[in-house]
């Protein structure tokens, strides 16, 4: 068996925003505050100098690539982006998340498409986080119409630098008008809660390693801590009873602006006894990967949702009417159609 096929899936997310946008301090920021999850950076400069890989946090480890002189979208294919990340996402180096800084000029669609097209499979594609600074934001609209559509392509958008307007809300309304269903979240300084980004779980425990959280606790004691919460709202389901794959969807498909991500697993009873489903979705992004049920565990649906200006009391109501009420129409092979639809075929870990 390859190192490769060990069966835990890696999120990758493409953090992009035109020059000056503040991606690199995001990105140190998310180092800094991970939760004990360690992070692979692929840092993408356009100069022969790599001034943002010398930026990064933890740029002379082993968990960052730095691939300077021309934009990723530009100067390399899928396969080839696939050599960069199986570095990064083999076992032996123990990475949570891996998260792609792009090039200030790069083409956000070109790197979704080739995170999308990536053979490994152990990676998953982990949403495409746009960077705005909201004091230039009129003037890098006007320079590079392209924002626009960046913005459209968005699964969350960061407003940045909303400390150096005097009145944030126009940006604020431009920047929700243009977006397609992504969570915009204002931000100083790139502090936005990791958790809209991934897991702040390390998948396993590290013994004898100093995290950037160990050496930073000080900093994070004093920290403007409510920064990271700005706009940020969650909400915890759990249902004992299998829910209706059809009812399922049909949420999913019509879940609301602002609803980032939802997390967790899925019990389909009847539909599938073999299988309980693991559901990932960011933005408009979804999928779900069957896997067995684990040996003496109860079935049980959970799920975490996470997003900006929810109505956390709509949306647990919409949840409740998934639940199966056990009718016959319910419990038929062709109920789970909708959700196979979202699941990727990958390679057999036995193999």
């Amino acid at each position: 068996m390859s190192e490769r096929s060990s069966g835990r899936q890696i999120p990758v997310v493409v953090l992009a925003g035109f020059l000056g946008s503040g991606k690199t301090t995001l990105l140190n920021h998310l180092l800094h505050r991970s939760g004990g999850s360690r992070i692979g950076a692929l840092v993408n400069d356009f100069g022969a100098v790599e001034i943002d890989a010398m930026a990064v946090a933890g740029a002379l480890g082993d968990s960052t690539v730095s691939l300077g002189n021309g934009c990723l979208c530009c100067a390399v294919d899928a396969s080839e982006l696939d050599e960069y990340l199986e570095r990064l996402a083999r076992p032996s180096a123990g990475i949570d998340v891996i998260v792609i800084e792009a090039s200030g000029l790069a083409e956000p669609q070109e790197l979704v498409r080739m995170v999308l097209a990536s053979e490994l499979p152990n990676i998953v594609y982990g949403g495409l986080v746009e960077v705005v600074d909201a004091a230039e934001f009129d003037e890098t609209r006007a320079a590079h119409p392209g924002i626009d559509r960046h913005l459209a392509l968005a699964d969350l958008v960061v407003v940045n630098k909303i400390d150096r307007v005097d009145d944030p809300e126009p940006v604020l309304k431009t920047v929700g008008d243009l977006v397609d269903r992504a969570a915009v979240v204002p931000a100083t300084h790139g502090r936005v809660d990791p958790e809209f980004l991934f897991d702040c779980r390390p998948s396993e425990e590290r013994i004898g390693q100093l995290s950037f959280d160990d050496l930073h606790r000080d900093d994070q004691e004093h920290d403007a801590h409510p920064h990271l919460h700005a706009g940020y709202d969650t909400l915890s389901f759990v249902s004992g009873r299998p829910l209706d794959p059809r009812r399922l969807i049909a949420f999913l498909d019509s879940r609301p602006p602002g609803l980032y991500r939802i997390k967790g697993y899925v019990d389909f009873g009847p539909n599938d006894v073999r299988n309980r489903y693991a559901v990932h979705a960011v933005g408009r992004f979804l999928r779900f990967y069957p896997e067995p049920w684990p040996a003496g565990a109860g079935r049980a649906t959970q799920l975490v949702l996470i997003g900006t200006g929810l109505d956390t009391g709509a949306l647990r109501a919409e949840l409740e009417r998934c639940v199966s009420d056990g009718a016959p129409q319910t419990d038929d092979e062709a109920g789970m159609w909708g959700v196979l639809r979202y699941v990727q075929e990958t390679e057999d870990p036995a193999a």
